[in-house]
This record gives C-alpha cells, structure tokens and sequence, in this order.
C-alpha cells in the first residue's frame, strides 16, 4: 500500500513562489538534489496540477546542461530526469486542454475516494505537487506525509503559500536535516 506524500520547496516566510511567480531562489545545489532525488525515486506515480505540471514538464526532455555546471549537480539533474521519466503522471486541470508529456494522463477533477483508491494501490508512493492541488488532498484526509525543503530567504507576501492559507495541520517531525547552503530538510507525518 502506498502513501500520499506531499513535497514543496519553499521560502522561510512559507511561499513556493513570489508575488511575480518566480522561485529562481529555490535552484538547489547538489546536495539538495541528490536528496529529491532519492524521495522522487520511491513514488510511482505523481500527481499534479496544471501550473505544477506545466513546470514539472521541464523534465520530460531538459536542455543538455552548462558544461560550466557543477558536476554532481549536472548529474543529479539528469538521475532526476530519469526519474520523472519513468514515473507515471496524472494532471487534474479544468483548463489543460491536454497533456505534451509521455505516461501523463488528464483528469478534468479531482476525486478524492479516486485518489485514495490510486495510493492503496500503488506500488510506491505517491506524491501530490503543488499548493493548490495539495489542498483538496489535505482537505479529504488523504495525505500521509509532508516534506519540506526550507530555503534562507524570504520572499514576502504575494506569492502561493506551500499551504492553503487557514489550514490547520497536525504534524509530527519524523526527520531534520541541514545542508550546507542553508536549505533545511523536514519531514513530517500527518497526524489524524
């Protein structure tokens, strides 16, 4: 049986983008990467919604990396390429005309006894991306885990709040962890 896990990179202030949508500030190094890496290698199958996945498709065919780059972090992104390749994919838009990525299916909404019937029977986890998205799960009671990937900078109201805003979650630490540019790891469970 699966588990729904959310995952978001956000500011200290709590945003996953600033008031102009950007989120260049949460480019991870090496480290951080290697890190998403291993959570994303244990889903089989992610849920998104359309301003996650329309991000997220990036991956399905990444641009050859800066031979500038750093190594560890060109190579982390290409693992992280793999990774979402072969993943199976399900977008819930009302406005997505239609999916451009391969083992990407299109939902028109989001189903919650559809979703929960998806984790118990997934072979791994399932991670749910994206705030909005994230918040009709939370709102059925579906999701299991949440991990958080808090950077050094705030970016100040206006932007999408990793949460829903009033929400109130009970959670309790299951792992911390600190990296060397700053970035601090936080998993939690749900609590029910």
């Amino acid at each position: 049986m699966g588990r729904l896990v959310y995952t978001a990179i956000t500011s200290l202030d709590g945003y996953v983008n600033d008031s102009e949508g950007g989120f260049g500030w949460a480019a991870p190094d090496a480290d951080v990467h290697e890190h998403v890496n291993d959570l994303d290698r244990k889903a089989s199958l992610h849920l998104y919604g359309r301003r996650m996945y329309e991000v997220m498709s990036f991956w399905a065919d990444p641009p050859d990396p800066d031979p500038a780059d750093d190594d560890r972090l060109t190579q982390a992104g290409r693992d992280y390429a793999q990774i979402w390749q072969g993943a199976d994919k399900i977008v819930f838009s009302t406005t997505l005309p239609e999916v451009a990525t391969p083992r990407t299916e299109l939902r028109r909404s989001f189903d919650a006894s559809e979703v929960q019937a998806l984790v118990a029977s997934a072979p791994g986890d399932v991670s749910v991306g994206g705030p909005v998205l994230a918040a009709d799960a939370f709102a059925a009671g579906l999701v299991d885990e949440v991990n958080l990937y808090v950077c050094p900078v705030a970016v100040g109201p206006g932007g999408t709040s990793w949460v829903r805003r009033g929400a109130h979650l009970g959670l309790e630490q299951r792992e911390l962890r600190r990296f060397g540019n700053g970035v601090v790891y936080v998993r939690y469970d749900v609590r029910r």
